[in-house]
């Protein structure tokens, strides 16, 4: 199967304005910018006007009806707090993910993905407020706490509002290519990329003192050397710390720890470069600090479900998608 390329975003009352403008950005008609283009969508119980959060009155002119022909569904957070979806609801899901639809869900648009079933037996996130209610409510699922999104291939989930934006690009890396999420993000003004299992809650801004200005410096030079085998080591010694007060200030300030950070940023360069140029695998990995090819081919595949060469196939922008290495619509 192809890309998605019809999103459905699917809405109850007291959406949040703020999601739907962001997740209609991502996937806005780009044409002009070579982008692919989307059908996109926003769907409710039956059509009629919707009240988001902002006590904005929206019109929706799609019912139930429209999930049938979505290669994405989205199912938006509203004001209730245990959403219970209706039979109809269930139904249409189940019949999406049976024809290999990606459904993905944020906040507490999980309770809807969770109540058909689909979760059970697989991890989750959500906002890290309800997670103490959603495990109570769905012990088949294994929430996760503090983090941004869990990819399971066909059912993806995501914690709070702009962890929404994180899952949605997300999405678009792994369906169309880093080039393409990273324009679109660019377009934004987003963050291009940010892993899952990020957290949630960081204790404070970046930037802001100077121990964060620091860090921003020493993200530039790692940027800039990572056609060098760095270590964590690497980077404590540039911002003039010991290894070990550098891996706490640095997950405090970014979230996430200094060797999750790096490999990130080695793979996300990676992904551009497979997309981009004819450069082989064996450059590539030298490029993005890898001395052993194969350590770069075993984790490239672990974490993008993809060996590279198969990845470069199906993003290859200049041909059609090889359908041959879909590995992520697997029966969900």
């Amino acid at each position: 199967m192809a890309a998605f390329r019809s999103v459905v975003v699917f809405a109850t009352d007291g959406v949040s304005t703020f999601d739907i403008g962001g997740i209609g950005a991502i996937f806005a008609d780009r044409l002009e910018a070579e982008l692919p283009s989307f059908d996109f969508t926003v769907c409710a119980e039956r059509p009629g006007p919707l009240l988001t959060d902002l006590g904005l009155s929206m019109h929706v002119t799609h019912g139930l009806d429209r999930i049938d022909k979505a290669d994405l569904v989205i199912l938006m957070p509203g004001y209730d707090t245990r959403p219970d979806p209706t039979p109809e609801l269930v139904t249409a899901l189940l019949s999406a993910n049976r024809r290999g639809a990606i459904i993905a869900a944020f906040c507490t648009g999980t309770h809807l993905l969770a109540a058909t079933g689909l979760l059970d037996g697989r991890r989750a996130s959500t906002h890290w407020h309800l997670l103490e209610d959603f495990a109570t409510l769905y012990p088949e699922v294994t929430v996760t706490a503090d983090t941004l999104y869990i990819d399971e291939g066909l059912v993806i989930t995501g914690a709070g509002i702009v962890a929404g934006i994180d899952m949605c690009l997300h999405l678009l890396r792994r369906e169309h290519g880093a080039a393409v999420a990273n324009a679109v993000a660019r377009a934004m003004v987003a963050a291009p990329h940010r892993d899952g299992d990020q957290a949630q809650r960081i204790d404070r801004s970046v930037p802001g003192s100077n121990e964060d200005e620091l860090f921003t410096g020493v993200i530039h030079w790692a940027h800039a050397n990572l056609d060098r085998p760095l270590l964590v080591n690497d980077l404590a010694a540039q911002a003039l710390m010991s290894p070990r007060t550098f891996a706490r200030r640095f997950r405090a300030a970014m979230g996430t720890t200094p060797h999750s950070w790096l490999l990130a940023q080695r793979l996300n360069r990676a992904e551009e470069l497979l997309e981009t140029t004819d450069l082989r695998i064996e450059e590539i990995a030298r490029l993005v600090g890898y001395n052993s090819v194969a350590v770069f081919r075993e984790q490239f595949t672990k974490r993008r479900g993809l060996s590279p060469r198969d990845h470069r196939r199906r993003h290859d922008r200049r041909s059609e998608p090889d359908a041959s290495v879909e590995v992520f619509r697997t029966a969900g």
